[in-house]
C-alpha cells in the first residue's frame, strides 16, 4: 500500500503520526513517502495547517490529525 504523510519541518506532530506507522504489524507492507508541505504553496495551502495528514494513493482517502492506532488500524483496512 503507498502512504504519503504530508509533513513539516521540525513537526512533533508528524514524528508522532510516523510512530503510529511504524507500530502497525504490517509497516512492512506500507510504502511510506514522507513530503513536506512547504515544497509547494499549493501543497502548503492545502495541508500546512492540518499536518499531518495522512494520504492513501489507491483510494484518494486522507486522514488528518488527530488520529489514534484504531483510527489509522481502520483508514488502512
Amino acid at each position: 500500500m503507498q502512504i504519503i504523510l504530508y509533513t513539516g519541518q521540525g513537526c512533533g506532530l508528524c514524528d508522532q503520526a510516523e510512530a503510529l506507522l511504524q507500530g502497525l504489524p504490517n509497516y512492512d507492507a506500507i510504502e511510506l513517502e514522507k513530503i513536506d508541505v512547504r515544497t509547494t504553496t499549493e501543497l502548503y495551502h492545502l495541508y500546512g495547517a492540518r499536518i499531518p495528514v495522512l494520504f492513501r494513493k489507491d483510494n484518494q482517502s486522507e486522514l488528518p490529525w488527530p488520529f489514534d492506532f484504531i483510527q489509522l488500524s481502520e483508514f488502512l483496512r
